[in-house]
């Protein structure tokens, strides 16, 4: 619109100088023709008054629109910059949710693996959960045997007193009869050779009669009466009423005196993902026995994870570890996931120092827990002929969802560790003992809190003389 209104100003321009010449040019002819000429020319005058304030609207309106131009203008640079800035937050917009995306991808694989491993281990419990059954019905049925064998060994011992009382009665009489007839003989032999016996009363059989003969031999074939022992009575009575074995376990721990030169201590002081101590070297060869002893002491409502082993092939391969959902004090001892065993520790829940054992043999599966030098649970068939492979991740306080990573928080273990140190193979109780008292290491430890290389987060390592000076 402004181009038309250039063109139309230019034409004017051109027009009117050729019009004015013409009628100027006019003027110098007849008087009698100068009166049009005037009319013309304010008619003219008037049109280009007219045609004036014609432009001057048509200058007003190419100037108004010049400025509705350039405001749009600069309206549409305002629009770009926004277009611009919105792009860039739709970018980094777009970078945020690609990495939220990333994060819940991870999140996902992390929980779709933990999920798994409840699955696996919620199979292997119940297949643990069916052997205690098949254990239990098959202990009932032994047990019912037991009580049976028992109640015929009660109705044969009643047999036999039952026997004993009558030959004892037989005895008696026999030594009655015995009696009168050494009286016979007394007065057979004092008398004269041939007595003459009373009619009425039959005569006593001679020695050679074959009547006492026969006798003879019955006393001789009697066994002599003798009171049945003490001992043997005792355990027909003990085995009527069998001793109670759980009472032994129900007996309070003993309580350690002074124990000293425990070594080396660790210190959890709170739940976090870098509280965390790594062993190094791991274990130099495969195991097919495992003993793990350590002084433990917590004062909260689980143990957490105690100790964590990591191959490349299984993130679970030696773990002692506690969970929320896990009844307060037990804890999961897996070798090799998903096998797994539950095990009682709700003694080392009251804050105080306590010496705890974990021993496995791969001979027939066999497993013990020892508790202040108490034997607290033990059982068989567990990972039987299994070997826990070398090479992996040894770590202590924390979990590993990876070999040498993945930690949780939820997972950790707040307390102190002291006197750690791991076997490559069985201690017998004596040993058991001799460490729960503060004695000598037994030899042959392949691992110790000495290994310790890599002490994370807030860890403290303290060097105690005695075990009640260990924070």
């Amino acid at each position: 619109m402004g181009c038309l209104g250039r063109k139309t100003l230019s034409f004017f321009l051109i027009f009117v100088p050729i019009y004015l010449h013409g009628a100027l040019s006019q003027e110098a002819g007849p008087a009698g023709q100068r009166k049009p000429f005037f009319e013309r020319l304010r008619r003219l005058e008037e049109q280009f008054r007219s045609f004036r304030e014609v432009t001057l609207t048509h200058l007003q309106a190419i100037a108004s629109n010049y400025n509705l131009s350039f405001n749009i203008d600069a309206r549409f640079q305002s629009l770009a910059q926004e277009s611009q800035a919105v792009a860039l937050v739709v970018n980094q917009s777009q970078a945020a949710v690609q990495g939220d995306l990333g994060h819940l991808k991870t999140w996902m694989k992390k929980t779709q693996r933990r999920s798994r491993k409840v699955d696996s281990r919620l199979l292997a419990l119940s297949t643990a959960l069916s052997e205690r059954s098949q254990q239990h019905t098959q202990e009932r049925k032994e047990q019912e045997a037991q009580r049976e064998a028992l109640s015929s060994l009660v109705l044969d011992v009643r047999a036999l007193q039952d026997t004993l009382a009558h030959l004892m009665h037989v005895v008696q009489s026999q030594g009655a009869r015995l009696a009168s007839l050494k009286g016979w003989l007394q007065v057979a032999g004092l008398g004269t050779e041939d007595p003459v016996w009373p009619p009425a009363q039959p005569g006593p059989p001679s020695p050679s009669s074959p009547k006492l003969h026969g006798a003879r031999q019955v006393l001789r074939a009697l066994p002599e009466p003798r009171d049945p022992p003490q001992d043997f009575a005792g355990r027909l009575q003990g085995s009527q009423e069998p001793p109670d074995l759980g009472s032994q376990r129900a007996q309070p721990p003993e309580t350690p005196g002074e124990i000293c030169s425990v070594g080396l201590a660790l210190v959890f002081p709170n739940a976090s993902t870098e509280n965390v101590v790594f062993l190094s070297p791991s274990f130099p060869l495969g195991l097919r026995a495992l003993s793990v002893c350590s002084w433990v002491r917590t004062a909260l409502g689980r143990l957490g994870t105690l100790l964590s082993y990591a191959t490349e092939e299984n993130d679970n391969k030696l773990v002692l570890h506690g969970r929320e959902s896990l009844s307060p004090g037990s804890i999961h001892f897996v070798i090799g996931d998903p096998a797994f065993r539950e095990l009682p520790l709700q003694l080392l829940l009251d804050g105080q120092w306590h010496h705890m054992c974990v021993i496995w043999t791969s001979i027939l599966g066999r497993y013990w827990l020892h508790v202040d030098r108490r034997l607290v649970a033990t059982g068989s068939h567990f990972r039987e002929g299994y070997e826990i492979s070398s090479g992996g991740s040894l770590v202590l306080g924390q979990e590993q969802d990876s070999m040498g990573g993945g930690f949780d928080s939820s997972e950790a273990f707040v307390g102190s560790i002291a006197g750690l140190a791991i076997w490559d193979r069985v201690l017998v109780p004596r040993e058991v003992s001799h460490l729960a008292t503060g004695k000598e290491l037994p030899p042959g430890a392949i691992l110790t809190l000495a290994n310790a290389t890599s002490v994370g987060g807030f860890v403290q390592r303290v060097n105690c003389t005695c075990l009640e000076l260990c924070p």
